[in-house]
């Protein structure tokens, strides 16, 4: 039976809900529909948002030879099959490529003349920046578009559609547990009518907490496993980092993901502690880059080991949390005369720069911030 994630999904704009900066009136992928232009793009955004959807409608919209595939298992045959398969004249292919940033750099090669010919309209969907996973010459082909997370009225609405009975309680707490991800709410009314029956948030609770629901890499479990797994690393508790890792590995989890999760975690949690964790850290990320899966999980277990055995200063961390606070709080405070740029006459007369001492003890912050002190050792 088809889910119900599918059976509910919308065919065109008019009943597709969130994005409405980019699906509103005179907003960019309303205007392409309308005006039937022809174009390659990425999606690029969390979960469950609707990138798949768009991508459908806007190729039906064209009326487009659409082509599914998924990053995780395709490889250069599977492109070459689309571009060799003969199709209507003067009908455009439009290669959907979900998870494209785990399409390596040969792979992605292999695909950027199809795109640059136009014989391929290439719409990317990711939950990773494209900067750091497309090529430059494959990107400055491609826009980019940023979806974001939905809100809870709209997660509401997409609730409503299914046509299961949810009282308010239950309501609230699917959205609150689903954080966004429209995908995820539905599959878990889907799954809990199927256990239980009756929508109540035990009966979701319940099924949350079930086997019934696999690892999913865009989902819940993705999330609260690479929480653990940092969580263990901060604990120094190199035993349960190593099984979280194991974890992900096993479940075809993006080793890049990994890798620059612990990357953050060096400077975040390891901080001045161990100023050179960081450097570890970028060359796990490096390796896994060069070796790629399955030997890249030692590199990976290499650099666990080291983080868990450092100990850890979040003091630079927390410095600049405090930091951006009071930008936040107090906007672009003037930046005391001695230490502006002087660059001309006109700015030296009005005293910029004057009086500047490179090693002086007087606090250089904006005067409302004098003496404020962000950067706490312990």
């Amino acid at each position: 039976m088809e889910p119900l994630a599918s059976r509910i999904r919308p065919r065109s704009l008019e009943g597709f809900v969130g994005q409405k900066h980019l699906v509103d009136e005179g907003k960019p992928i309303r205007l392409a529909i309308e005006q039937g232009h022809v174009f390659s793009f990425v999606l690029w955004g969390p979960p469950g948002v609707g990138k798949t959807t768009l991508a459908r409608i806007y190729s039906n919209a064209i009326n487009a030879e659409l082509h599914e595939l998924s990053a995780v298992t395709a490889g250069k045959n599977d492109i070459r099959k689309i571009v060799d398969a003969p199709n209507e004249e003067g009908q455009n292919r439009v290669l959907f490529l979900d998870e494209i940033h785990r399409f390596n750099k040969a792979q992605q090669d292999f695909l950027l003349p199809y795109v640059e010919s136009g014989e391929l309209v290439l719409i990317g969907a990711t939950t990773e920046n494209p900067s750091f996973e497309v090529i430059s010459p494959l990107l400055s082909r491609l826009r980019v578009f940023v979806l974001n997370e939905l809100s809870p009225e709209e997660m509401a609405e997409i609730i409503g559609r299914t046509d299961f009975d949810l009282d308010e309680d239950a309501r609230d707490w699917l959205i609150s547990m689903a954080n966004g991800d429209a995908r995820q709410a539905i599959t878990m009314i889907e799954n809990t009518a199927q256990l239980y029956g009756e929508l109540t948030v035990e009966n979701l609770t319940n099924t949350l907490q079930s086997k019934f629901l696999r690892y999913d890499k865009k989902g819940e479990e993705h999330y609260n496993t690479i929480s653990a797994f940092i969580k263990s690393m901060r604990a120094s508790q190199a035993d349960a980092a190593m099984y979280y890792l194991a974890r992900m590995i096993d479940s075809g989890e993006d080793p890049k993901f990994i890798a620059r999760r612990m990357v953050i975690f060096a400077s975040e949690d390891v901080g001045l502690a161990v100023p050179t964790a960081l450097v570890v850290a970028n060359e796990v990320f490096r390796a896994v880059e060069t070796i790629g899966l399955p030997e890249c999980a030692i590199n990976l277990a290499h650099g666990v080991a080291y983080l868990c055995s450092c100990k850890k200063d979040r003091s630079a961390y927390n410095a600049l949390k405090d930091a951006m606070a009071d930008v936040k709080k107090f906007g672009n405070l003037p930046v005391p005369m001695n230490i502006r740029n002087a660059p001309t006459k006109l700015m030296k007369d009005l005293k910029y720069g004057e009086g500047y001492d490179a090693y002086t003890d007087e606090s250089f912050l904006p005067e409302k911030l004098k003496g404020k002190k962000y950067l706490k050792k312990d």
